[in-house]
């Protein structure tokens, strides 16, 4: 259903992209309507809520940028960074900008430029300047629905999702930037089981493993958050920050009654992806058996594992209560399974940092180097910088200097929650 006039024009249930794509223009995916001014482009998901949103001013940045509304309520800007130089460095062609204090090295501050606060700032207030009259009848329920999704509102259902897990999601694994970061969080467990020194965004809970029953009710609670606009999710992510040291047959039910209960067979969008977060301890002792039935699942899987460093050292120094000889085997057991299992790919973390010693980046090396002899198509190597909100051409540099000599996709790490 279509309406234009000199002033406005309203696209409502356009059928955007069915697939997440790696591109350099500006994909939309799933189900959205758009209304669009003389001055604004805005889109909205099918709970009629405000997803993305661009000023069609000379001064806005690109025409190519803009801006997303995340469903826990953050403002999201991407730019495009010159396209090359940020595929080479996060795997994609879009940089997520962030409104919060993150560890990405790359990317400005668009916030403070005038046309993007005016967005985050008076949308609602110019969605409630629309010259209803010059709109066809048929059209203003739509209208008064994404009118009433005020901010407020927004942020409460946001806090709503919050509580339904119990917690907001302070990290995403990585990995969820194959499906642009949107993914229905289901938390299994809490905590993790180390409380490593230099983390920054996970909590002091000791971990702990949720009950069945807590589980079932965040599912039936979760369909009712996402309520219409769930067919445009086809990503699921296990939380918290190590679902996989939960017992291996909660695992293996759960991402299947979840698969069914919120109908992710039948979501708009191609094929149904999971992500998972792991320590080392809970990935060297899932068994060989939990792999073989978790890639027959109906999910593209993807577990991230914090190895941080093959340096002891470095260990010893950023507090991570394990062993080199324990990176050394998960490491081994990565590449193993990642080319026995076609639906899984395991990807790992190390940090990054100009105060760590020459002896951690040596050690690394020898991983994503001298491990093997041929370049690996799966296995992502991320690496994650520690200091956050101070971007450093050195760290930068380093990054390039490891991408350049590294047999494995390797990209920056940058720090998104929910």
């Amino acid at each position: 259903m279509k309406f234009k006039n000199n002033n406005i024009s309203i696209e409502l249930n356009i059928h955007g992209e069915k697939e997440y794509t790696k591109v350099s223009y500006p994909a939309k995916y799933g189900i959205f309507s758009k209304l669009e001014t003389s001055d604004h482009v805005f889109e909205f998901n099918l709970n009629h809520e405000i997803k993305h949103a661009k000023s069609k001013n000379s001064t806005w940045r690109n025409p190519s940028e803009w801006l997303k509304r995340s469903i826990g309520n953050d403002w999201i800007y991407y730019s495009t960074g010159g396209y090359s130089g940020v595929f080479e460095a996060i795997g994609e062609y879009y940089l997520p900008n962030l409104m919060y204090q993150t560890n990405s090295l790359i990317g400005g501050k668009p916030f403070t430029e005038e046309p993007i606060d005016y967005i985050v700032k008076k949308w609602h207030q110019t969605l409630l300047q629309l010259p209803s009259r010059e709109i066809p009848e048929n059209f203003w329920p739509w209208l008064k629905s994404i009118q009433q999704q005020t901010p407020e509102k927004l942020q409460k259902k946001a806090e709503k999702l919050f509580n339904i897990t119990g917690s907001r999601v302070s990290v995403m694994p990585p990995d969820a930037r194959h499906v642009d970061y949107n993914i229905i969080p289901l938390n299994i467990s809490d905590g993790c089981l180390y409380k490593c020194r230099f983390c920054k965004i996970k909590n002091h809970k000791k971990f702990m493993v949720r009950s069945q029953q807590n589980i079932d009710n965040q599912i039936e609670q979760l369909k009712q958050v996402f309520n219409n606009d769930i067919i445009n999710f086809n990503a699921l992510f296990i939380g918290e920050h190590d679902a996989l040291n939960a017992p291996e047959d909660l695992i293996l039910e759960t991402i299947q009654k979840a698969y069914h209960s919120l109908n992710l067979k039948i979501s708009y969008m191609t094929g149904s992806y999971l992500f998972i977060f792991g320590s080392v301890d809970s990935f060297l002792n899932s068994s060989k058996t939990f792999f073989t039935r978790l890639n027959q699942l109906n999910f593209q899987t993807f577990i991230n594992i914090g190895l941080e460093s093959y340096d002891q050292a470095t260990l010893d120094l950023i507090g991570k209560p394990i062993t080199k000889e324990m990176v050394g085997q998960a490491f081994k057991r990565i590449q193993d399974i990642n080319k026995s299992c076609t639906n899984i790919e395991i990807t790992c973390n190390f940090v990054m940092d100009d105060s760590l010693p020459d002896s951690h980046y040596e050690a690394l090396m020898t991983l994503i180097r001298k491990s093997t002899s041929k370049n690996n198509p799966k296995g992502c190597i991320y690496l994650s910088p520690l200091k956050f909100g101070t971007p450093s051409r050195e760290v930068l540099y380093d990054f390039y200097k490891l991408k350049a000599k590294s047999r494995f996709p390797t990209f920056l790490y940058i720090i998104q929650r929910l």
